[in-house]
């Protein structure tokens, strides 16, 4: 798409000067001094907060501690700290042209020194033949880029960018310091190598990197001062031949695998690739129109499900970080007011930017892109149905079901062909656990022992007590959206021993959600059915009560609850306390039809565990 433009409208000649109106230099007076009072007090809390403590030590035993204990914060920790204090001190020289420089200059110095950008948890490029990472413990100090170093590049060029007159005339050393740097680790790395796993010659299994990674490249490229124009266009050549790639992974409905929380770091991070390519081309280069384009873009909305929740499969927080004000830019370019309307609900204040991995270029973003007035209106909230991803999303009343079908070989997999979700009133009942704070298992062989990434703590049945297996192969087939809800196989998800089908149906109406479970086995295995709880279930005669629903238990069957007291820091920003394992055994056949009606109690109770 993007390199069939070039082809067609090959372009050399570019304007980085309109740059500018996203991230204005320090000099650009008229620029700063017109922030809002509301976001320029979010600025000086910010600034206040990171003047507070020094740069962190990033050590060679922190570095080795995800190869010896399988630990990542111990050097993502001081890594992401430095790069969040730089950009607090880039934010307050802007501010305040008078500010002292040093806080900049510590912090540019720090990171020009530091052997590697790479994280340790991705010091090795995974592509086929690769040496094991427990091999290298320490930096392999080769020009491989990742994730942050990429974004590590972004802040010094933005650094340079909006202070490179006063650093070059106070300190000139470091300003050649920083040139050197970004062109020996980002833009000769980008335009010599082509093994990079996320360009997509070695592999074709491309997720959120390749436009991540390419959206901090291309401002490195565009804000460096003596980039020429071959540099620049081969540069802009080598991007879109890259997204192209990753572009051709994602399916033809937009939807997102790794959850509407990686939309930030995918479709989030192609706006930011399209942002500035429309920019530098002087309006050329526009494809908004384009209907892929347009259903990446649109993901969040479908997946939003209100109150701050959103539908969750994979390694996605149920109340994830959306960034507000790509998801308003994105509204505006596709001229959709439910998608603006849902950036004001999100835009969020200027820390979110950088509370996880440092984006600086979204927190100067939200500085420059004001917010705008939207009248939403109190229009029926829309089922979705996305067939390529094989998700569904239904309302009926206050009830909204999500559920979904795919495989077992997804980016940021779970075992979870033929979950799902249910929300009264926007607030969850049945849930997917979601995501933990990542270890060296986490994207390991070792990843299915983590037990939020099993089936055996998704809404779904064992069979002879086997659960899912992870894989490709293991998908669901035959699989129809129907008016309300949802048919599909699921037997391909399992290797249990004489499994013959499993069909799993749901239907939502204004006050309950039917599932049928039909299930063949060549001999008679017991059937355990999971429902992961938001609430405390409470057994009484035949039902069992919990926050706001109440689920009928089929004739015969004995239920269990255990409770899971939700200890990882991530996870418990989405669930505090504790989730509840419910478990419902029928007596032991050959076949079984399970119907579940989980209907909206009268009387909401709405305080979990």
């Amino acid at each position: 798409m993007l390199s069939e433009f070039l082809k067609r409208h090959p372009i050399r000649r570019f304007t980085r000067k309109n740059l500018n109106c996203f991230y204005p230099p320090a000099e650009d007076r008229a620029a700063w001094d017109s922030l809002s009072s509301d976001v320029r007090q979010q600025a000086e809390a910010l600034i206040a907060q990171y003047a507070a403590f020094p740069y962190p030590m990033r050590t060679a035993s922190g570095f080795m501690a995800f190869v010896r204990t399988g630990s990542r914060q111990a050097d993502e920790g001081p890594y992401f700290q430095r790069r969040r204090k730089l950009c607090a001190a880039v934010l307050n020289c802007c501010l305040h042209p008078d500010a002292p420089l040093d806080d900049v200059i510590d912090g540019a110095w720090c990171i020009c020194e530091e052997s590697t950008w790479v994280i340790s948890a991705h010091n090795i490029n995974p592509i086929p033949g690769a040496p094991a990472a427990a091999d290298y413990p320490l930096p392999r100090m080769d020009e491989y880029i990742d994730l942050f170093a990429a974004q590590t590049g972004m802040i010094l060029a933005l650094t340079l960018h909006m202070l490179g007159e006063r650093i070059q005339k106070e300190i000139p050393q470091l300003y050649q310091r920083m040139l050197r740097e970004l062109d020996s680790r980002i833009l000769r790395p980008f335009l010599n190598h082509d093994e990079f796993w996320w360009m997509g010659n070695k592999r074709k299994d491309l997720n959120n990197w390749t436009p991540w990674i390419v959206s901090n490249i291309l401002v490195c490229f565009f804000l460096y001062p003596t980039a020429d124009r071959e540099e620049l266009g081969t540069a802009l050549e080598r991007s879109c031949l890259f997204l192209d790639r990753w572009l051709e992974c994602i399916p033809a409905d937009g939807g997102c695998d790794e959850g509407a929380g990686y939309w930030n770091m995918a479709g989030g991070a192609l706006l930011d690739c399209l942002e500035i390519l429309e920019a530098v081309t002087e309006g050329r280069m526009q494809f908004w129109q384009e209907e892929k384009i347009r259903n990446i873009l649109l993901f969040p909305l479908k997946a939003e499900i209100g109150n701050g929740w959103f539908m969750n499969f994979a390694d996605c927080d149920a109340r994830p970080f959306i960034s507000g004000e790509r998801v308003q830019l994105a509204g505006e370019k596709l001229r959709d007011p439910a998608l603006i309307a849902l950036g004001m609900r999100t835009r969020g204040e200027l820390a979110d930017q950088i509370n996880d991995t440092p984006n600086f270029t979204r927190l100067l973003r939200l500085l420059f892109h004001p917010a705008v007035e939207i009248a939403e209106s109190a229009a029926e909230r829309e089922d979705v149905w996305l067939p390529d991803l094989q998700v569904r999303k239904v309302c009926r009343g206050g009830m909204t079901l999500c559920c979904k079908g795919g495989h077992n070989g997804e980016n940021h997999n779970h075992n979870d062909v033929g979950s799902f979700m249910l929300y009264v009133d926007g607030e969850p009942q049945i849930v997917d656990a979601g995501n933990m704070v990542y270890t060296a298992k986490t994207f390991s062989d070792q990843r299915y022992t983590l037990w939020h990434t099993r089936s055996a703590y998704h809404n779904l049945p064992l069979i002879g007590g086997q659960e899912q297996q992870p894989g490709k192969e293991h998908k669901a087939k035959t699989v129809k959206s129907t008016p309300d809800g949802m048919s599909l196989y699921i037997c391909k998800a399992y290797e249990a021993s004489g499994l013959k089908t499993l069909k799993r149906e749901f239907q939502l109406s204004d006050h309950a959600l039917t599932l049928h479970d039909r299930v063949k086995c060549t001999q008679p295995q017991p059937v355990t059915w999971v429902f992961m709880l938001r609430s405390r279930p409470e057994f009484r005669d035949g039902l069992v009560l919990s926050g706001a629903i109440c689920l009928h238990v089929p004739d015969g069957m004995t239920g269990q609850a255990e409770e899971i007291p939700v200890t990882d820091p991530r996870m418990a920003r989405n669930y505090p306390g504790s989730l509840w394992r419910l478990t419902l055994s029928a007596p032991v056949e050959n076949e079984y039809h399970a119907v579940f009606i989980i209907e909206k109690r009268k009387e909401i109770k709405r305080n979990p565990g």
